[in-house]
């Protein structure tokens, strides 16, 4: 992928980071920054279709980074933001609830086109994140990519190789241009990515143990990914670390905006296969080298927790019934919303919430908690799977029940989009006091 706009040397950005680090110091303002990120909203391209003209895209880019994002639990990140598009724009973070990490329909303005701005971002929680402008869908004249961020564990986890596998979900038209999620995707072709490519190629040598962060970065589709002929074991999800568990059949299914860490010991080479619900293509392949030399790996052991509480209190829970995505309900776009507004529901720190997600809707609709993780409660209501998530796709006409202990107070978002290329998203918010 090019950029079409000057991309700073590196050493420039972190020169300059840490001379704004150093001036935030010595100005008192708190903690001292440990961690350094420059994003930068821009326009790209992107080699979709061999022979044919490049798509024209925007993206999400760390400019103060090579390769992956990483940054560590418990640092004091500066976060340098670069809005270089003529709309204005703000990331947003999902799994990071630290409060500076605000959405910005919240009150925080987004960045004007040709600006910056600098904030300070606790990062609260290990795990894999997500970045991008999905609240801004109205104003976006090209489809734009997410940016993956990994915040790494304080100690070393035993895994030889850690990669991040960013899905990505196109509608091309014959000419090559792209149609961005929330607009008509009529005489369009559907295709997928990963990583920015049509053919994915990660190499590892026999026995490897591989930590996978597999993203599925599309707006509208839950699509399911398999690596054929290895176990596939599932250690987080959507950021958060669970009870490791193998993937049915090897398979992960992923709503749009969800992440599963895995662990997969390579054996042999194997293709990577997608299926978005139509059909199942392949997107690439694990190339594995050698012949294994060592004894099979142990079972691996949990990842270190994120502090999340260990039970929930159902018995004296606070229960809220909410229908997803009806306008006659609150939901609203986000051009359109305000705080003003009446809250989906409200609760005091410390207590335990319980939502029934209704969808009412004649397709599967996504649903987005912000500022929380949850537990998704057995059908009796008398428990809970063992691992957390902020992300969940429902059915048509079913009714999912999802419990959180409600421990960030302020004002946080929750979001509504159905499986629809053409859907709009929709917003609301609730608050904790």
């Amino acid at each position: 992928m090019t950029t079409r706009i000057h991309a700073p040397h590196r050493r420039e950005v972190l020169a300059g980071l840490g001379a704004s680090a150093a001036g935030l110091i010595a100005g008192g303002a708190g903690p001292s920054v440990t961690a350094q990120l420059a994003l930068q909203a821009r326009p790209a391209t992107l080699a979709l279709r061999p022979g044919q003209p490049a798509t024209p895209i925007w993206e999400l880019a760390a400019v103060s980074h090579i390769g992956d994002v990483r940054l560590k639990r418990f640092d004091r990140c500066q976060l340098v933001f670069s809005n270089n598009l003529p709309v204005p724009l703000a990331p947003v973070w999902y799994g990071l609830h630290a409060p500076m990490a605000a959405d910005p329909l919240r009150g925080r303005a987004p960045a004007a086109p040709d600006t910056t701005e600098t904030s300070i971002i606790p990062v609260s929680n290990a795990g894999t994140l997500l970045a991008d402008f999905r609240l801004f869908e109205g104003r976006l004249k090209q489809p734009a990519r997410p940016l993956p961020i990994i915040a790494a564990e304080p100690s070393r986890v035993p895994v030889d190789r850690d990669a991040v596998l960013l899905i990505e979900e196109w509608r091309l038209r014959p000419d090559s241009t792209a149609v961005p999620p929330g607009q008509d995707p009529k005489d369009t072709t559907p295709l997928y990515t990963i990583n920015g490519k049509t053919s994915f190629e990660l190499s590892a040598s026999a026995g490897e143990r591989l930590r996978l962060r597999f993203i599925n970065g599309s707006q509208r589709s839950v699509l399911a990914i398999k690596l054929e002929n290895h176990e596939v074991r599932v250690m987080a999800l959507d950021g958060q670390p669970a009870e490791p568990f193998p993937a049915r059949n090897g398979a992960l299914v992923l709503a749009p905006g969800a992440r599963a860490d895995a662990f997969v010991d390579s054996a042999a080479s194997a293709p990577f296969l997608l299926h978005d619900g139509k059909e199942a293509r392949r997107v690439g392949s694990l190339t594995v080298s050698g012949k294994l030399e060592r004894a099979p790996l142990p079972p691996p052991q949990p990842l270190p927790p994120n502090d999340l509480p260990e039970k929930l209190d159902l018995r004296g829970a606070l229960r809220f019934d909410v229908a997803l995505g009806t306008a006659d309900s609150g939901w609203v776009r986000p051009a359109t919303f305000s705080t003003a507004s009446a809250p989906a529901f409200g609760a005091k720190v410390g207590r335990t919430v319980v939502l029934a997600l209704q969808n009412p809707a004649p397709v599967t609709t996504v649903f987005h908690l912000h500022g929380h993780h949850f537990r998704l409660l057995d059908k009796l209501d008398d428990g809970w799977k063992p691992y957390w998530l902020d992300t969940l796709a429902i059915e048509p006409g079913q009714t999912q029940r999802i419990a959180f202990a409600a421990t960030s107070p302020g004002r946080w978002l929750i979001e509504s989009v159905v499986t629809d290329w053409a859907a709009p998203r929709l917003v609301r918010w609730y608050g904790v006091e």
